[in-house]
């Protein structure tokens, strides 16, 4: 599939399956823009229909950091300074995390610096986050005046931390250490900024190599179980992927069910 020249975003395909997204407005620390929300969303809708790309890897451009949240000096459009408008705007917002979600392909976040606000909010909506050791992470919503919960945060810290320490990082807007995130189960590994890229490519590697009809199955399974109602949906939808793979496993010629 063709990818437009994006201008708050770059693309390109590291290996043949596996895409490098980078947020790139390093000057304002990859602040989200009304540009960057548009071609996110462009990005998003295109890779949940392309089958040939199997890992996405997301970080941000420059020195700084990974995402500083959203541009607050970029500002409002005149047409979002009244309650349908802006509300209207946070809806697109919460769409990019929904979007990151419903892509078929795994998102390995790589974070250097802080991620904070937005930058929070994609790294907790990717599926495997790798930090380095000055990375930090804020809910800084509710330092600019605004609530707390927003960009999916209400939903994705209570299950990546539990709801204790979540509360405390909601309310205060403190920032989470690169071992807190650890210690808290929140990042898989912590490195040196200069192997943010090969530990992350390493493990796109191991999951591009799999089939990808099983590492969709799983990221859809995974998604549908957070929120189910109890054991016994989860293991409906588990059964419901295995039988769909042994039958995808047989019809592809194999010589035995299992590889």
């Amino acid at each position: 599939m063709e990818y437009p020249a994006y201008t708050t975003i770059k693309v390109e395909m590291l290996e043949s399956q596996i895409m490098l997204l980078a947020l790139n407005r390093p000057q304002q620390l990859n602040a989200l823009n009304h540009k960057m929300v548009e071609e996110l969303s462009d990005l998003w809708a295109r890779l949940r229909h392309d089958l040939s790309v199997r890992v996405v890897l997301l970080k941000g451009e420059g020195e700084k950091g990974f995402c500083g949240g959203i541009d607050v000096k970029e500002g409002l459009l005149e047409e979002e300074m009244n309650a349908p408008g802006f509300y209207d705007f946070q809806s697109r917002l919460g769409e990019l995390q929904l979007a990151m979600r419903q892509i078929p392909q795994p998102i390995i976040a790589m974070v250097h610096g802080a991620a904070a606000g937005a930058g929070f909010s994609f790294t907790m909506a990717s599926d495997i986050r790798v930090i380095s050791k000055d990375a930090r992470f804020s809910a800084f919503y509710i330092n600019v005046g605004l609530g707390g919960a927003d960009m999916s945060c209400s939903y994705f810290l209570p299950r990546l931390i539990g709801t204790g320490r979540a509360y405390e990082y909601m309310l205060t807007g403190n920032f989470m250490s690169a071992q807190e995130a650890m210690d808290l189960g929140f990042a898989s590994r912590c490195v040196e900024r200069e192997e943010l890229l090969p530990t992350a490519l390493e493990l796109a590697r191991t999951i591009a190599a799999k089939d990808p009809l099983a590492v969709r199955l799983t990221k859809e399974a995974i998604n549908h179980n957070l929120d189910c109602a109890g054991l016994e949906a989860a293991l409906k939808m588990e059964d419901r992927n295995q039988s769909l793979l042994i039958m995808h496993n047989m019809q592809s010629g194999r010589l035995k069910p299992f590889a």
